[in-house]
């Protein structure tokens, strides 16, 4: 290791398109997991305040907040562990412990309860990024930008599936969601204690466990030691800032504005993952190869400004839909804004760079949930002469429009060797 960053991690084991498969099912059954919840934890937290729905944002958001919290602190954590003791028994520890945290989440007596399960959840998720070094271990540096798509992929599908299946089990009752996000978490780490083979070779691991590997404000010195990656990780910052409005008041916005049950708003998670598959399999490459990284960034955040605009005018649910499509377009400006910030840093720094981009998510996590949650609450508060229920959407879209023009300013030169 250099005091730069990692040197590039070697392949730890012939590259097999079986171990592909492999990981690609635990991605996908994690996601379907949290999809299944998405619909109804927003729901089972207002039950809890008797139906008062400005109470339920304002709890919510610090919900969002605390598992964004977790995350941020254990992210490089679990990095550092599968470093030094496989890939493999972290995926299956953090799979237990999210079966076993669902089941309490499905029996939480308190919100207190819901609370602490939350916290669990936000620890136990946070070995995704495990997932992504099992497949740079099983695959040739060439290779890799393609088969980390299917991480991509995992989400999509995850997404289309879970919220659906969510929405269709909490119009029965609000925890038996918790119930079969249970069984399916306990079905992956089946499928990895039987099927899942280790990727990360004996020769290829850590001696022990470093303090500066795991520490997550240590990974953002690298943004301020190239030229122009503070504008890039700016913009980077500000547009996952903006991503938070969507999971921190979307249910509460459509319960409250249009009547939406859970199976609605089930429905409506899918297609928005329906959407974003299209997007990120069948458009980011054409679009990329027509204007150039830096066009499809733009392109991508202008298409999520109108997008979340749509939103927050939509007067009816069918309106809102609209929206879905031209939101999804936002996924153009993300993979373009990871390639620009890449050309700006070396070989060995790669790692580095997206431990610093993660630190960055859990920072926009944390606040964005208390802040957007706060600002529906307040639009929609009783006592004045006004109701604007849509003006978190606003709030998000502005900042977009502000993320893509700081990264424009950002890459107007090229990339210094």
């Amino acid at each position: 290791m250099t005091a730069a960053g990692p040197e590039p991690r070697a392949v730890a084991s012939p590259m097999r398109p079986a171990a592909l498969a492999y990981i690609f099912v635990v991605v996908l059954l994690d996601m379907m997991a949290l999809g299944i919840v998405l619909p109804v934890l927003p729901r089972l937290v207002e039950s809890f305040t008797g139906g008062n729905t400005v109470r339920a944002a304002e709890i919510y958001g610090l919900f969002g907040a605390a598992w964004a919290l977790m995350q941020f602190i254990v992210s490089p954590m679990m990095g550092a562990l599968s470093d030094r003791y496989g890939r493999r028994p972290v995926i299956l520890i953090s799979n237990i412990g999210l079966a076993l945290d669902y089941v309490l989440m499905a029996l939480a007596p308190t919100l207190i309860w819901l609370f602490i399960g939350r916290v669990i959840s936000g620890i136990c998720a946070a070995s995704i990024s495990t997932a992504m070094a099992y497949i740079a271990d099983v695959t040739p540096p060439e290779q890799r930008a393609k088969n980390f798509g299917l991480i991509g992929a995992a989400f999509g599908v995850g997404f289309i599936l879970g919220p659906a299946v969510g929405g269709v089990l909490g119009a029965i009752d609000l925890r038996l969601p918790f119930w079969a996000a249970a069984a399916a978490t306990l079905a992956n780490a089946c499928y990895g204690i039987f099927i899942l083979p280790e990727s990360l070779r004996r020769e290829h691991r850590t001696s022990a466990i470093l303090l500066r590997r795991a520490n997550p404000i240590g990974a953002l010195g690298l943004l301020r030691s190239h030229r122009e990656l503070p504008g890039l990780a700016t913009a980077y910052f500000i547009s996952m800032f903006a991503h938070v409005v969507l999971q921190s008041v979307f249910v509460l916005y459509a319960g409250y504005r249009y009547g939406w049950d859970e199976n609605a708003v089930g429905m409506s998670l899918a297609l928005v993952g329906v959407c974003s598959l299209i997007v990120q399999v069948g458009l980011v490459g054409r679009m990329v190869a027509w204007v150039g990284e830096r066009g499809a960034l733009a392109t991508g955040f202008g298409f999520g400004a109108v997008g979340l605009a749509i939103y927050g005018f939509a007067p009816s649910g069918a309106i809102f839909l609209i929206g879905i499509p031209v939101m999804s377009l936002w996924g153009l400006g993300g993979p373009a804004l990871h390639s620009l910030m890449s050309r700006r840093v070396g070989v060995s720094e790669q790692g580095q760079l997206q431990g610093a981009n993660n630190s960055l998510m859990g920072i926009a996590n944390m606040i964005g949930p208390i802040v957007f949650a706060g600002i529906f609450a307040y639009s929609i508060g009783a006592g004045r002469d006004w109701n604007l229920p849509g003006a978190a959407f606003y709030v998000a879209a502005v900042l977009l429009i502000a993320a893509a023009a700081v990264a424009w300013r950002a890459t107007r030169l090229p990339a210094a060797p």
